[in-house]
């Protein structure tokens, strides 16, 4: 897995809440059982027009000033819908390494910016998910909108996400130690388990002996 430290990369606006995996990447594109591929699919009923194969310049993300964005700010409850990691692969395979999305109290509920399994998948992945309250996602839009093509940084040992619009605006997020290790280390299920490799192997060595 790609470790992530420092980041720096075009933000691209994709304001909209509730954008389920199935959205992320339709389901006819599940059949494959590599793990590549899924970039150009990505988004691909907003993407492109009826025949698959146009980009539709009305999606957002097709605008040309967020062509190779790899910051992603988008609504809350981002990657709802099923448990498919496929959504997080088609993500990562086109060019995003971090994603932005608030959360929002609604009712006095507590709406998270991703839904559990999908960032649960991010961070098995190499993606970056910063959870912000509602008001700093939107100053973010709003420097998108002002300067389309505006970068933004992150350093995520500081948990720091800085926009690089005029003025700068920074904002620090939260993230579990245990997932921030794993990103800046690079280090997926396997490779987690591969920090203990020795214990493993002490304890396989005690228990074939044991067993002998």
């Amino acid at each position: 897995m790609k470790p992530i430290n420092q980041h720096t990369g075009i933000l691209a606006p994709l304001k909209r809440s509730n954008v389920d995996t199935d959205q992320i990447i339709p389901k006819q594109f599940l059949k494959s059982i590599a793990r590549t591929g899924f970039g150009p699919s990505l988004f691909f009923d907003w993407r492109y027009l009826a025949d698959g194969r146009t980009p539709d310049p009305a999606f957002e993300l097709n605008r040309p000033e967020f062509k190779g964005a790899s910051v992603l700010v988008t609504g809350n409850n981002f990657g709802c819908g099923s448990s498919r990691e496929h959504a997080v692969w088609a993500v990562e395979q086109d060019g995003y390494r971090v994603i932005i999305a608030p959360w929002v109290d609604q009712g006095g509920a507590r709406i998270p910016g991703f839904a559990d399994i999908f960032k649960n998948n991010c961070s098995k992945n190499g993606v970056l998910t910063i959870e912000l309250s509602g008001s700093d996602v939107e100053k973010i839009f709003a420097a998108v909108a002002a300067k389309p093509g505006v970068q933004a940084s992150v350093d995520l040992a500081a948990q720091k996400l800085t926009v690089h619009s005029s003025p700068e605006i920074s904002f620090r997020f939260d993230i579990s130690p245990a997932v921030k290790d794993r990103l800046i280390g690079g280090l997926d299920d396997i490779g987690t388990t591969l920090k203990h490799e020795a214990s493993v192997t002490a304890f396989e060595s005690k228990h074939n002996t044991q067993i002998a």
